[in-house]
């Protein structure tokens, strides 16, 4: 269990990264839900749910108390200005270890900032 806080304007969960297969120690199987809330709660976010084969690719709209389960890939929030975000973010797999992938688009800024 986490929680999120994400600034007006900024992303989180990301560089995209995905936790969905069961080979650890080079990436661990997790299922994830996120639980939304928004500052004004009148607000909205956004939520990407996709896999890098485009199997799946999910863009949508977070509103104050929704809910979001990703059952497999990459996962960003992003935060528009003047709307704050927060999550209450919960995983559960058959291990008590995160280690994820990025998605090789967007590795390149862990590489940079690592």
């Amino acid at each position: 269990v986490t929680e999120v806080f994400t600034p007006a304007g900024h992303w989180s969960s990301y560089p995209s990264h995905r936790h969905d297969e069961d080979d650890f120690p080079r990436i661990t199987y997790l299922e994830e839900t996120y639980y939304h809330r928004l500052n004004p709660a009148s607000g909205f976010g956004v939520q990407r749910v996709y896999t890098e084969d485009g199997t799946l690719d999910e863009c949508m709209a977070v509103h104050d108390g929704d809910v979001v389960l990703v059952p497999r890939g990459h996962h960003p929030c992003g935060a528009p200005y003047g709307f704050e975000m927060y999550y209450l973010n919960v995983m559960a797999g058959p291990r008590r270890n995160w280690r994820f992938l990025p998605d090789p688009a967007v590795k390149w800024i862990i590489d940079k900032d690592g």
